[in-house]
């Protein structure tokens, strides 16, 4: 299979992208990956059959295979916490993390005083927080709707002058402190001279085109006020390569971090999640049983799937949400006003269940009327499984 796969995340995010991601850059001829959405809040965990365990955020889930990371002009890049990360993946063995990645010149860059900006903005909600990861995106997205003339892009960071005059300006706009402009100038530069900076999308061969967050939150058709700045559907990456397969991405349960509705959610639902826990910003990390309207409606709103892969297959969990007391099926509309009003009548409604699940791929595949093609067991390559016949894009998976 040499076509490009788009691998998009049907919930509220946390489904698996990066196993995915990094079983396809393990098992095919994949020549780069492509982040086409979100930024530094992104946490995608990929763990090797060595035990090697990295959480991917800026860099593409292929790295540790060798697949260089392309951040299209969609994505918003933090260099601070690119450093970081590439510190991390230098410390597990990847050798010069820099050389393996390319900005898109055009792309937002966020910057401490965004994230400073937005931290106050969440606290400044009380009891009404909306969950922010506290890493400034939804600060940058909106400075930038703002202030297009001025908001800071990645081709900014090859000048001293511009990376001076736009970050005072943005720290003065935002009215906030923060670390002084000369040392964000200077970390900008370096990243500016690390990183390849080019607007030419990488399409020969195969390409994986990975998602962040979940269609569930996206900014258009997620439930405000608990939805993300960013189009976390197939739409960014089909931009850029409008013929790639669309291979969406589920857990056999389904999970959210913070407020906003979970319909299916159950306190008494204990499963491990060695790499989720409460955080300071998006609040309490939420179990609930599989709800299948909800991945009926990402489906929707998003235009389809060529096929499905389905995680965490060794968990104890056989309930699947079929309906909603007060819902059959959820409305498609792009419509900020109708979206809180579905966004109240969903934390109102409560879940009905079918029969009890005996086998997930085809219970799966059934309720969403799309194939379930790759089955996981846990967090490997090696735990990954084929489902028989199951294609994507047209062509077998193997």
């Amino acid at each position: 299979m040499n076509e490009h796969v788009v691998v998009v995340d049907l919930g509220y995010g946390d489904a698996g992208k990066g196993t995915v991601v990094d079983w396809l850059c393990a098992t095919r001829p994949v020549q780069a990956v492509i982040r086409f959405n979100g930024g530094a809040q992104a946490a995608h965990n990929v763990v090797l059959p060595d035990g090697r365990h990295h959480t991917f955020s800026q860099f593409g889930s292929g790295t540790l295979r060798g697949v260089p990371t392309f951040l299209s002009r969609h994505v918003l890049v933090d260099p601070l916490a690119l450093s970081a990360e590439a510190e991390h993946l230098a410390s597990i063995g990847v050798r010069d993390p820099f050389a393996m990645i390319t900005a898109d010149p055009g792309a937002l860059v966020a910057t401490p005083y965004h994230v400073e900006a937005g931290r106050r903005r969440e606290l400044g909600r009380g009891e009404g927080r909306h969950g922010s990861c506290g890493m400034g995106i939804g600060e940058t997205m909106r400075h930038a709707t703002a202030h297009p003339d001025t908001a800071l892009r990645v081709s900014d960071c090859l000048s001293t002058s511009v990376l001076t005059r736009k970050l005072r300006l943005l720290r003065d706009d935002l009215g906030v402190e923060g670390p002084p402009c000369a040392a964000v100038v200077a970390a900008y530069r370096a990243f500016g001279r690390r990183v390849r900076i080019s607007g030419d999308v990488p399409l020969k061969g195969m390409v994986v085109f990975e998602g962040a967050q979940g269609v569930l939150l996206d900014e258009t058709y997620g439930f405000p006020p608990f939805n993300t700045w960013s189009t976390t559907t197939f739409a960014n990456a089909l931009e850029l390569s409008p013929s790639a397969a669309r291979l969406g991405v589920l857990r056999t349960y389904t999970t959210r971090h913070g407020p906003g509705p979970l319909v299916t959610e159950d306190p008494t639902l204990e499963v491990p999640e060695p790499h989720n826990a409460d955080g300071p910003w998006q609040g309490p990390f939420r179990r609930g049983h599989f709800d299948a309207v909800a991945h009926r409606y990402a489906l929707e709103v998003c235009g389809g799937a060529d096929a499905l892969a389905l995680t965490h297959l060794d968990a104890p969990v056989n309930r699947m949400c079929t309906s909603y007391d007060t819902f059959q099926r959820l409305p498609a509309q792009a419509d900020p006003p109708a979206q809180f009003a579905l966004t109240a009548a969903l934390l109102k409604a409560r879940p009905v269940y079918g029969p009890a699940v005996t086998h997930w791929p085809s219970a799966v595949g059934e309720a969403l009327g799309v194939p379930v093609a790759l089955g996981s067991y846990g967090p490997t390559s090696a735990d990954k499984v084929v489902v028989a016949g199951a294609a994507l894009g047209g062509r077998p998976l193997l």
